[in-house]
């Protein structure tokens, strides 16, 4: 299993200190979000600025953008990186598409099939120098590329994609058409053994793709301190984050798998009303144990790998590297996982 982080950093100025230090302690990958900026931005200082590590969007919101103009910027970043880019994709949900981005909601999974056998037709045609481009679909049709807007070819063009999935649908989705999926961050190992990895393979055989064709990354919940005071503090922040991710409907199939879906409707009535401090009350400290893995810097390496054995092929730590903060301890770690 490899080790990976999130950039973290708010502004772009600091990304290419930020994204040496962490090639320089050793993780494997980093990648940028779309929460507070552009995904886009960040990975491609990223990739100017670090010759190893692979470099991602975890995630970049697909349906905002068309996927032309996604296409061009992942291309771009392809090339630019040597090949270490890779495009990872989420849907969002329906009233964030709606009122933050002002975009016509349709019917997800669907529509995102769609939006990545666009990808690959585009790809393909760029591949070939601009070749005929057709891709005739519901939502997406593609049939103009002229030499004009054809961008130089490079050694790179088949661009990795991974989606963002939580249900069945999209799943299987990604083990159909998709080089790797970045499972929820609230997540449990009996839900990605029960319920994600055995979608992900319906998706597959329907391919003729095996597991070992197919990536599955995420950042999980990893709880470490020094001592348990420290633990505390990460563990109460972590229970927050449960409980707004928890309060969100998608996510009821993650408390349905160990029988608290309950849990979701108060959760969701308690966000309505803005009380943060009970619904952090809802996540339990079976809960919490269930959802999340906690340790010492001197055993999380063993902790994590034992958990997520035969389940992930990349984490990452909700807790992201910062350089400069425990440096020691995360080089310490990375060379546990990423040797």
């Amino acid at each position: 299993m490899k080790l990976d982080t999130g950039l973290i950093a708010r502004n772009l100025r600091d990304v290419p200190q930020v994204a040496r230090a962490a090639e320089e302690a050793g993780f494997d990958a980093v990648w940028t979000a779309e929460a507070g900026g552009d995904p886009f931005l960040p990975a491609a200082l990223a990739a100017e600025h670090t010759s190893r590590m692979k470099i991602g969007t975890a995630v970049a919101i697909a349906f905002p953008r068309s996927p032309m103009a996604t296409a061009y910027v992942a291309w771009d970043l392809a090339g630019l990186s040597g090949g270490r880019f890779i495009l990872g994709l989420g849907t969002q949900v329906k009233g964030h598409i709606e009122r933050r981005y002002s975009t016509r909601w349709d019917a997800p999974v669907p529509r995102l099939r769609e939006y990545i056998e666009s990808l690959r037709a585009i790809f393909e045609c760029w591949a070939r120098g601009g070749t005929k481009l057709s891709y005739q679909g519901k939502y997406y049709n593609f049939s103009l590329m002229t030499p004009f807007f054809t961008p130089p070819r490079h050694e790179h063009p088949n661009v990795p994609i991974y989606i963002a999935g939580v249900n069945e649908h999209i799943l299987r989705l990604s083990g159909e058409l998709c080089d790797g999926l970045q499972a929820h961050p609230f997540h449990s190992p009996k839900y990605l053994a029960e319920f994600v990895l055995p979608n992900v393979d319906k998706g597959l055989k329907k391919r003729g793709r095996n597991r070992k064709d197919f990536t599955v990354a995420t950042t999980a919940f990893v709880i470490v301190g020094r001592n348990r005071e420290e633990q505390e503090k990460v563990r109460a922040q972590a229970r927050q984050q449960m409980a707004f991710y928890a309060s969100t409907r998608t996510y009821k199939v993650v408390l349905d798998m160990h029988g608290w879906g309950d849990v979701s409707a108060r959760l969701n009535e308690k966000a309505a009303k803005g009380d943060w401090t009970g619904m952090a009350n809802e996540i339990t400290d079976e809960m919490l144990d269930a959802y999340s893995v906690t340790g010492t810097w001197d055993d999380i390496a063993d902790k994590v790998n034992k958990r997520y054995e035969g389940l992930l092929d990349r984490v990452a730590f909700y807790m992201p590297y910062r350089p400069g903060t425990d440096e020691a301890e995360w080089r310490k770690v990375a060379r546990q996982f990423n040797g």
